[in-house]
């Protein structure tokens, strides 16, 4: 089996995630993309485990904890944009812009917190 075939597959794969990436504004599809991603480094893994014929398959092992991780973060991650979606009403990433707190009633500035614990003492 020739190298190249998987490797410009690989290349095109995660090409595509990197777009998703930083094109789509959606968190879901920002979600799949990433896991674009990460096929495409699984399939690199893969196909060089095979190239090289090693006797240990440590290419397909660790493909095998690659899946579990993003299996993982696919989980926690669906699970917050479900949450955020249920209380804002959207998965739009610029929106997400707005949970921050206004600018009078986020937390006190450090040196205001210095002055007090120089008061106190």
């Amino acid at each position: 089996m020739h190298l190249v075939y998987p490797a410009v597959l690989a290349v095109l794969l995660f090409c595509t995630g990197l777009y998703g990436v930083l094109a789509r504004r959606n968190a879901i599809l920002v979600l799949m993309s990433v896991e674009l991603m990460l096929n495409a480094v699984n399939l690199n893994l893969v196909a060089f485990d095979v190239w090289l014929r090693d006797t240990l398959h440590a290419g397909q092992a660790l493909t095998l904890f690659t899946i579990a991780i993003a299996a993982a973060e696919i989980g926690i991650g669906l699970a917050i944009v479900l949450q955020v979606h249920r209380n804002r009403g959207t998965a739009d990433i610029d929106r997400l812009r707005d949970l921050r707190e206004p600018d009078g009633a986020g937390p006190q500035q450090p040196a205001d917190h210095d002055e007090k614990a120089e008061a106190a003492a």
